[in-house]
């Protein structure tokens, strides 16, 4: 062995020999039970960043059930990212001086398609490097055909079962992006923004935006405010700034008779809650924002304005012709901007697929209360429950180019919409006539990606689905618990009548040294392949794991990775005692026995059935050389190897990471080298059996942890085998 340890010279020769021998297959034990995760799919439009190291949980458990003869099954993927990939790729035709709107759409699309394949080849190469060991075999991507294909058919169940419409209604519409969102996908700020008391003939409202105004078709308040009793149904002459108006006054319970004068103006075109008000009342939708940000032609002199540009000139105007009573400056309220590119939120009204959730909702909770599917850390159950209790329609369509465009074609006679399964309608299904037209709109990205656990397993190999689904466990950051899971959940009972996982791992969020969260806007992203490149992905993976309790979230500590490191020359240094410094005298473990750790089934040196006996021939031998020599050191180092094994094996199954990792640790470094090896310099030719024997066992512990250093110590010790990653989990 080198005097010094080189990650350079072991991690890419041992990813190219597991992923050669298909050690990631799970027919590696074709008899074992099932174990699958899938992938949480990266975006296929740009680099991993340093959050996706936290795949290494997903991979300490594939190795785990690996080693314990299970088929276990981790199957990778990537998200075509629909906006936020458009987003990305915009800002790089910017860069050119060219925009979206200098292509068509199929030229715009294959432009983005080669632009995310260059890249999701990147991100694939780091995965690789970061030693997961997924089975490359069964990739998918999120816009390949046999994908596209069973997102078209759940889509078409859904609006065969009613459950999927299209209406008018208010959307969440970015007008620098161009398209608009779901509730969900919206971020408050907190903001200060002037509050106005604007004069309506005899009545006075407060309000935010005064550029709306010119989209009012009622003022409304509550049935059971006495104060305006004498004005509900009638219509007031009032003076705008831009002329003389009409306007009726309206009940309804929907007005907080405490806010500003317990009046509000109702403008059903910018305002959700408006426009449920206008339904109740059969009120006009006078839409004066356009889609482009800016007042329309109703809006008179103010048109072209954007909006806040309106809003102070609206003011002045107002303010002139004695229409503002005053203003409160100080106004504390929410506003709702895009998560992307943070432009304020523009609710526009806007035809749309939506899909009805109240249903779905309901069975995704049941799932969780009748322990179907268990959420950790179990603190989260609450949000769980309280998102699916309050949560509304969804909204499923984008307007953008790229994605999965909806199979839905409108009839240009009768109105009416024609959906399939992705194949063109040759007629309408209602009135027979031949003229049709599709909608350019594109599938929310959550929509398609709410369906990848059973997508995936229905277009891998022929039984996959059948054998892997439901699948084991569903890792990802709490912070997607709404926009994912629970859709997932909600999609996937819909859609197959199971639940697609059982259970569901919440990681937290890697801030960076400071504490603050990594953004690119601030500059201080970190790529995790240049983490690994100076530490060894190993050290990464372990200092993720170790002293930081899963689910929380956790600095990126550049001690911690240097702790780490020093682990891995720890280990090397052990290895090199026992393997290059063993007595030339030495006893070693009899080579002919299997292993002192026996094979799992399906192994290269396997017998059917044989597992039990030859650990217990390990065990046997082991126990004779301490009945021989009869030394306490040896026994108690065993004891505690033992109580290693039951503590590892226990903290893994409740997914308690950081004390399996802690527990490792502190065995290895303090127990076993410190205290152990120490003890035995003196008597070097009689303990080499249970040095081996012990380090052996650490490593085969400690290999899901950090599997590159851990397999080419292991290959160096006296044994039989060809690799770790197919040995059964040790038993104490």
């Amino acid at each position: 062995m080198d005097k010094v340890y080189d990650q350079t010279k072991i991690e890419e020769k041992w990813y190219k020999f597991w992923e050669k021998e298909n050690f990631f297959k799970p027919e590696i034990n074709p008899e074992g039970q099932p174990y699958t995760i899938i992938l949480p799919p990266p975006n296929a439009n740009a680099p991993l960043h340093f959050g996706h190291a936290l795949y290494t949980v997903e991979d300490i458990l594939i190795r785990y059930h690996r080693m314990k003869g299970e088929a276990a099954l981790w199957l990778p993927g990537s998200d075509h990212a629909g906006f936020e990939t458009q987003y990305v790729f915009e800002k790089h035709l910017a860069k050119e001086g060219k925009s979206r709107f200098d292509y068509d759409r199929p030229t715009l699309y294959q432009m983005i398609w080669d632009f995310v394949q260059t890249n999701k080849g990147t991100m694939e190469s780091q995965l690789r490097k970061l030693g997961f060991s997924l089975d490359w075999s069964r990739e998918k991507f999120t816009l390949y055909p046999d994908i596209v294909k069973v997102v078209y058919k759940t889509f078409k169940k859904l609006f065969d079962d009613d459950l999927v419409y299209r209406g008018l209604r208010i959307v969440n519409y970015c007008t620098k992006d161009g398209t608009s969102f779901s509730d969900l996908e919206v971020l408050y700020e907190d903001r200060t923004t002037p509050l106005y008391y604007i004069k309506y003939g005899p009545l006075t409202l407060a309000t935010t935006r005064l550029e709306t105004k010119f989209g009012d078709t009622a003022v409304a308040v509550h049935p059971d405010d006495k104060r305006y009793q004498k004005y509900i149904g009638q219509t007031l002459d009032i003076e705008t700034a831009i002329g003389p108006a009409k306007i009726k006054v309206i009940a309804d319970k929907a007005v907080d008779p405490k806010f500003g004068t317990g009046v509000v103006k109702v403008t059903p075109a910018h305002s959700a809650v408006d426009f449920e008000i206008g339904q109740r009342h059969d009120l006009e939708i006078k839409q004066v924002i356009g889609f482009d940000g800016r007042l329309n032609e109703k809006a008179g002199k103010f048109a072209g304005m954007r909006v806040k540009e309106a809003r102070r000139a609206i003011a002045e105007e107002m303010q002139k012709k004695g229409l503002i009573e005053k203003i409160d400056e100080n106004y504390q309220n929410r506003v709702g901007v895009c998560y992307k590119c943070g432009t304020d939120i523009e609710p526009l009204p806007l035809e749309q697929w939506f899909i009805k959730v109240s249903v779905l909702a309901k069975k995704a909770m049941e799932a969780v209360k009748k322990g179907e599917i268990k959420l950790y850390p179990k603190n989260w159950e609450s949000t769980y429950f309280n998102w699916l209790k309050n949560i509304k329609d969804w909204n499923i369509s984008r307007q953008i180019v790229w994605g999965m465009q909806i199979p839905a074609w409108k009839c240009l006679k009768c109105d009416k919409w024609i959906v399939t399964k992705g194949e063109p309608p040759h007629q309408c299904s209602h009135c027979k006539h031949s003229l049709l037209e599709r909608d350019s709109d594109v599938f929310d990205t959550w929509f398609s990606s709410s369906q990848w656990p059973f997508a995936t397993l229905q277009t891998t190999k022929p039984g996959d689905f059948e054998k892997f689904y439901p699948t084991s466990v569903m890792e990802t950051g709490y912070d997607i618990l709404p926009f994912w899971v629970i859709r997932m959940i909600m999609i996937g009972i819909y859609a197959t009548g199971e639940i697609p996982f059982k259970d569901v791992l919440l990681h937290g969020k890697i801030l960076d040294p400071l504490g603050k969260k990594m953004s690119k806007s601030k500059g201080n992203v970190v790529n995790p392949i240049e983490i690994a490149d100076q530490y060894g992905a190993d050290a990464l993976r372990m200092a993720l794991m170790y002293g930081n309790a899963f689910g929380h979230d956790q600095a990126l500590s550049h001690p911690k990775l240097q702790a780490m490191r020093n682990f891995t020359n720890k280990l090397w240094n052990i290895g090199r005692f026992i393997i290059d410094f063993a007595p030339a005298d030495a006893k070693h473990l009899d080579p002919s026995t299997p292993s002192v750790i026996a094979r799992s089934e399906g192994g290269p040196h396997s017998k059917s059935g044989d597992k039990q006996s030859d650990s217990d021939n390990s065990h046997t031998q082991i126990a004779s050389l301490i009945a021989r020599n009869d030394n306490r050191d040896d026994k108690q180092i065993l004891e505690k190897l033992s109580q290693t094994i039951v503590t590892v094996t226990k903290a893994l199954d409740s997914y308690r990471f950081h004390d399996a990792s802690d527990t490792l640790y502190e065995f290895i470094w303090h127990q076993f080298a410190d205290k152990y090896i120490e003890s035995t310099k003196n008597r070097r030719t009689e303990a080499q059996p249970i040095l081996e024997y012990v380090f052996r066992t650490c490593l085969e512990l400690l290999h899901p942890f950090m599997p590159y250093i851990t397999e080419e110590i292991w290959q160096k010790l006296p044994h039989q085998g060809d690799s770790i990653m197919i040995t059964n989990w040790p038993r104490a």
